[in-house]
């Protein structure tokens, strides 16, 4: 993993992207020796106007400025010990955040930034912070409602880059990340899933909110076209 930021550090990175009323979205890229692996950086208003930001990332001012103008940044999700590259300097930008990354991956994610709590309180019932059950307690994800629908933001546990090309992009299709689909990226069944039968029944739980309207992964594009089927595909390719 590249080693975590000590500054603010802006990657190349796009514009900040409204995809409900309360929900922010942006991509950015990481260069890596071999590849250029794009991420996304999630943003949720919760109903008192502060914000959750899942999985960090350092933007420029224009984009900062705009993102402020959306809400008071309160809690960080750092979804993994693999996302923690931005997650010390948004703390010293933003010194009252409350951050929050899942149990299992508490211990890795201290050795960057101290972690206040595994089991956020958002004081809004419209917004859920899970563990990622089958993953040894090393991910995270929200469940976000709202009058138009619900979105599922995930971190690693699924891939869904379709534009890879080139050698960084067979790599990313030998990892798992990218490909036709979106898929369990084959890595993280080796690094992370224990109980492949606890994250199946997560799957197809999920599946079965009528109200899914998008999933958001950490690496790829959206999931809005029948998200909930996608999700039961997901499962069935755990058998």
């Amino acid at each position: 993993m590249t080693k975590p930021f000590e500054q603010w550090t802006v990657l190349p990175h796009g514009k900040l992207v409204q995809v409900d009323d309360n929900i922010l979205t942006v991509v950015g890229e990481i260069h890596m020796p071999l590849m250029d692996l794009p991420r996304r950086m999630t943003v949720v208003r919760l109903i008192d106007s502060r914000l959750v930001v899942f999985s960090a990332v350092a933007l420029d001012e224009d984009e900062m400025a705009a993102l402020e103008a959306f809400g008071r940044p309160a809690y960080l999700i750092v979804p993994s010990d693999k996302h923690r590259l931005d997650a010390k300097i948004w703390k010293d930008r933003y010194p009252e955040i409350q951050v929050v990354a899942p149990e299992g991956a508490r211990a890795k994610v201290q050795e960057t930034v101290q972690v206040d709590t595994v089991a956020p309180l958002f004081n809004d019932p419209n917004v859920q912070f899970v563990t990622v059950p089958g993953t040894r307690g090393r991910e995270a994800a929200l469940v976000v409602r709202t009058p138009k629908g619900t979105t599922l933001v995930l971190n690693d546990v699924v891939g869904n880059i379709r534009d890879a090309a080139g050698f960084g992009g067979w790599l990313l299709h030998m990892a798992g990340f990218a490909g036709k689909e979106a898929q369990v990226p084959k890595v993280v069944k080796m690094a992370i899933i224990e109980d492949t039968n606890t994250l199946r029944a997560q799957l197809l739980q999920w599946a079965e909110i009528g109200s899914l309207k998008c999933i958001l992964v950490s690496h790829g594009s959206p999931i809005e076209e029948n998200p909930r089927q996608v999700l039961r595909e997901l499962a069935g390719s755990l058998t």
